[in-house]
């Protein structure tokens, strides 16, 4: 009884306001690569989805868009149901299909190169990656440069993906083609488009 209600509840309580304001926050974000932007917490999906996570989907994501979900997401009925109520989410078992894609455990989370990375005709068909993390406090700190940011950002997040760098590397190689990401902390989110430039800050 209590999975079929977290399916229902802990959405949006005002979901035009609510949508409206998490994509402000992303065009900000997006706009201004490494900037950690405070929404609150606008959601209470079911484990393993985080607030800032749940929020960054029910805005996002509807019926047309197709979205990849790691395992610890898609093998909880509560999550998943949750996503489908929320947003109606079209679900694809292959990432490089993905519009969108939502990642509970980084360190399961596949390489950069097995999203879809768009076409030179339509370089904006590629993936958006989400990817949830604990906070922007972590122990390796990366340099960020290019479009968006005046000299240069230092940008934290608690983790990243194994060999992030060099993927990251890889992926601006192929601009515009490439994936972007989002990262959504507790009651926070930046992001990385595909134009920002990263190296490991020496010590």
């Amino acid at each position: 009884m209590r999975a079929t209600t977290q399916i229902y509840e802990g959405g949006f309580s005002d979901a035009v306001f609510n949508s409206q304001e998490v994509f402000r926050a992303l065009m900000d974000a997006m706009a201004s690569p490494g900037r950690i932007i405070d929404i609150g917490s606008l959601t209470t999906a079911p484990t393993p989805i985080s607030a800032t996570a749940g929020a960054v989907a029910a805005t996002l994501f509807d019926h047309d868009a197709t979205v990849w979900c790691d395992k610890p997401i898609t093998g909880s009925v509560p999550a998943m149901g949750w996503l489908k109520f929320h947003t109606g989410l079209e679900v694809t078992l292959n990432p490089s299909d993905a519009q969108f894609a939502l990642i509970s455990d980084l360190e399961a989370m596949p390489s950069l190169e097995s999203f879809g990375k768009g076409t030179s005709e339509y370089p904006d068909r590629s993936t958006t990656i989400i990817v949830q993390i604990e906070n922007f406090d972590g122990p390796q700190e990366l340099t960020l440069s290019g479009p968006g940011i005046e000299v240069t950002r230092t940008f934290a997040p608690s983790r990243l993906p194994r060999m992030f760098v060099e993927q990251w590397t890889a992926n601006r190689g192929i601009f515009p083609r490439g994936v972007d990401l989002i990262f959504a902390g507790k009651s926070a989110l930046a992001a990385m488009p595909r134009t920002t430039r990263i190296s490991k800050r020496e010590a």
